[in-house]
């Protein structure tokens, strides 16, 4: 396991002697613009695996993706290796079905210290929700970033991180049959958390149930996204989803097609440069 191996992964070629705010920027968006989020895998039929070597040969070597886990460990692994104060935090995301917290925590993000101030990253979560930049974290401050305006609320050493969102122009769809026209209200929350570290063990046993749970959304669908350097690509079953940010004043154009399973895997290695080993069950 090599750092440059890494970073010509993640097309990363500058300089970084220093751990500073400028190089974690870089590289953190770097990794999310050439690593898609994606839970192929267990629609492969190959188990996932919560070890660095296992991680690093998939993502690094192999070219793949992965979800919050693999990916946000990797990310880990590199920054540590860099020299940066960093720990691992576990995540309880927002279901907004249920308008709740998932119980369990079901996330990993990273918190970084950098000249005693810290900030969250999160290279994991995948889709319209996804940061751009690592976030300070401070409560009640608006960060805006090109996929709309981050915002982190604490309560009583519970963060809750929250995105403003923004009105969705879909060409050929009218209101009343596209089913992600946001919810009521221009808030969506994310997920919640507290500081306490958590070291990689402590989620064995969510890798391992989320790959057999069958409620889980990540077993009912098949999810492969990628932020773009002007929006995010996300295929999610047969449905190819092009969104781009801040098309007009507070508006993300949204294109929707849908494949057949052949374009699915012609897209999959056109758009997000994945070729998988086996036979993929959209």
């Amino acid at each position: 396991m090599k750092i440059q191996e890494y970073f010509g992964r993640i097309s990363y070629n500058k300089p970084h002697k220093d751990a500073d705010l400028q190089t974690l920027t870089a590289i953190f968006q770097h990794h999310i613009h050439s690593i898609p989020f994606e839970n192929l895998s267990m629609h492969c039929g190959e188990p996932i695996e919560l070890d660095l070597q296992a991680i690093y040969n998939k993502i690094v070597r192999k070219k793949r993706g992965g979800w919050c886990l693999e990916t946000n460990y990797l990310l880990f692994w590199a920054l540590q290796e860099l020299g940066y104060d960093i720990c691992i935090l576990g995540a309880n995301s927002y279901e907004p079905a249920e308008k709740g917290y998932t119980a369990q925590i079901n996330h990993i993000l990273l918190k970084v210290v950098i000249k005693g101030e810290p900030y969250i990253v999160d290279a994991g979560f995948g889709g319209a929700y996804q940061m751009w930049r690592p976030l300070m974290l401070i409560s009640g401050k608006d960060q805006p970033q090109a996929p709309g305006i981050f915002r982190f609320m604490e309560d009583n050493g519970t963060w809750y991180l929250e995105k403003v969102k923004r009105k969705h122009y879909i060409p050929e769809h009218s209101k009343n049959d596209f089913p992600h026209t946001p919810e009521l209200g221009n808030i969506r929350k994310i997920h919640k958390f507290t500081l306490e570290p958590r070291h990689i063990d402590d989620f064995q046993e969510l890798n391992a149930y989320l790959q057999v749970s069958p409620d889980n959304i990540l077993r009912k669908k098949s999810i492969c996204s990628l932020q773009t350097t002007s929006g995010v690509l996300a295929l999610v079953g047969w449905t190819l989803t092009e969104m781009k940010y801040n098309y007009t004043e507070d508006m993300d154009l949204v294109n929707i097609t849908t494949l057949t399973d052949e374009e699915v895997e012609k897209t999959l290695k056109d758009k997000f440069s994945i070729e998988l080993e086996n036979k993929l069950v959209p």
